[in-house]
C-alpha cells in the first residue's frame, strides 16, 4: 500500500489517532499484559490455537532404555553373509556389531553354519546356530 493511502495520513495533527485520551493504547493494559500473561484467562483460546502443550509435562522416561535399533533374524543370515561375510578364512564368520545390529532373533531357519558375533542374542537364535553347526559370540562393545 502506499504511504499516501494509510490512515495514518488522515490523521496526522490530532494527537492520539483515534485511541481517545493521551497514552492510551500505549501500556501494557491494552495489551492484556506482558508477556505470557492471560494464558487461562483472557489468552486461552490463542493458546489452545497456537501453544497447546504450554501446561503440563512430558510423561516419565526411564534413566538408561534398553532400546534395540536395529535387529537381524536367523533367516537372514544368509543374506548377511553375503553382504558382509569374510569369506577368505575357512570358518564363515559374520560380524554384526560392527554393522550396527543390536541383535539376533530367532525367526526362521537356518541350514549354514555361521559364526555370529552380535551384542544381544536371544536364546531361540542361539539353539538355532548351534543346531545348524555354528556359534553365537556374544559381546559388550
Amino acid at each position: 500500500m502506499a504511504t499516501r493511502y494509510r490512515k495514518t495520513r488522515k490523521l496526522r495533527g490530532s494527537r492520539t489517532h483515534g485511541w481517545g485520551q493521551v497514552a492510551q493504547h500505549r501500556a501494557s493494559g491494552h495489551k492484556g499484559g506482558v508477556g505470557i500473561s492471560g494464558l487461562l484467562k483472557h489468552h486461552f483460546s490463542s493458546m489452545l490455537k497456537y501453544d497447546p502443550d504450554h501446561f503440563g509435562h512430558d510423561s516419565t522416561h526411564p534413566p538408561h532404555p534398553n532400546v534395540t535399533k536395529k535387529w537381524a533374524s536367523v533367516r537372514d543370515l544368509d543374506d548377511l553373509f553375503e553382504k558382509f561375510g569374510n569369506k577368505d578364512e575357512e570358518k564363515k564368520v559374520i560380524e554384526l556389531t560392527s554393522k550396527g545390529y543390536d541383535k539376533l532373533l530367532g525367526g526362521g531357519k537356518i541350514t549354514n553354519a555361521y559364526t555370529v558375533k552380535i551384542r544381544q542374542c536371544t536364546a531361540s537364535a542361539e539353539e538355532k546356530v548351534k543346531q545348524a553347526g555354528g556359534e553365537v559370540l556374544t559381546t559388550n562393545g
